[in-house]
């Protein structure tokens, strides 16, 4: 089983996002203007003395379509690209509005502005010990859009505080479950396998965010390191083992120019070679081959065995 079905049990959302009835606001502000013109020709005309005063009736017409026209336009919102307005009436969800431009709904309901851009945050240097127990530094950055507005705005207090702290979780949960580096064994490592661990990190923070009707669409680690009371001693191990490693390579490049050298010698029937001086020949390529510094010849002006 995953190390992320086993860390993430988040609760179910209960609200989920629907569309709300929100039709072209241009037609009602076109009525809003003219009531508003209308009104004020009916309490102009209402105030003109007459035989009998004031027209009380006509004032309170006018004054009557004022407040009517006043409570309509208070229901006129506009909606930019890349945003959504979250409808309430009386505490209730009625619904999202996504669709860019000036928008009529009910003026009692209220409009809360939710961004669906694609957003970044990009964690802090976190300093937690990895599976093998050594403190490291690790940091990441996840690429997230709020997918469902109603979850966004009524599953959790704070969106992009939530967003935040459940990344910074899942980061030091992955730092913790994995080793910096597996030393040549069987497994994965932060630093050896990027792209397995990157794709691990963003299910986990999926899966945290995805109550809060949020989006993952990439997460990337930005910074790993050991920590710096180690990094030196961790330095000499990784220059160790590319030492060994090195030499290595050169032992099985030499061993196999020696075995060249005497099957050349043998085949081409140059010299006879006994055991002991084939062990000694093989000894001295060795020494040539293998060091480290530039040899100096030696040369017998005797016999083969003198």
């Amino acid at each position: 089983m995953d190390v992320t079905d086993v860390a993430v049990q988040m609760p179910v959302p209960v609200v989920r996002e629907k569309e709300a009835r929100a039709p072209s606001g241009w037609g009602v502000l076109a009525g809003v203007v003219v009531g508003a013109l209308a009104s004020a020709a009916l309490i102009a005309l209402g105030s003109i003395p007459g035989d009998d005063g004031p027209s009380i009736p006509t004032i309170a017409a006018g004054t009557l379509l004022l407040v009517v026209t006043s409570v309509v336009s208070v229901g006129l919102f506009t909606v930019a690209p890349g945003e959504s307005r979250v409808l309430q009436f009386a505490g209730r969800y009625t619904g999202t509005v996504r669709q860019d431009g000036l928008r009529w709904a009910n003026p009692f309901t209220t409009k809360a502005k939710v961004s669906t851009r694609i957003r970044n945050h990009e964690t802090a240097t976190l300093k937690v010990n990895d599976a093998d127990g050594n403190p490291i530094e690790i940091a990441a950055v996840v690429v997230w859009q709020v997918e469902d507005t109603a979850r966004a705005m009524f599953e959790v207090d704070d969106f992009v505080r939530f967003v935040g702290i459940q990344t910074e979780t899942a980061v030091r949960h992955i730092a913790t479950s994995y080793p910096y580096d597996n030393h040549d064994e069987v497994g994965l490592s932060l630093r050896e396998n990027a792209d397995e661990i990157t794709e691990t990190l963003s299910v986990e923070i999926a899966a945290r965010v995805q109550s809060a009707g949020v989006k993952v669409i990439e997460s990337r680690l930005t910074h790993l390191a050991y920590a710096p009371e180690i990094a030196q001693a961790m330095l000499q191990r990784q220059q160790a083992g590319a030492v060994v490693a090195a030499r290595t390579r050169i032992v099985e490049g030499a061993v196999g120019m020696v075995q060249l050298a005497l099957a050349r010698l043998a085949e081409e029937d140059v010299v006879e070679l006994d055991e002991e001086r084939k062990a000694a020949m093989v000894s001295n390529l060795l020494v040539v081959l293998c060091g480290d510094r530039s040899t100096q010849p030696v040369v017998n002006a005797g016999s083969l065995y003198t």
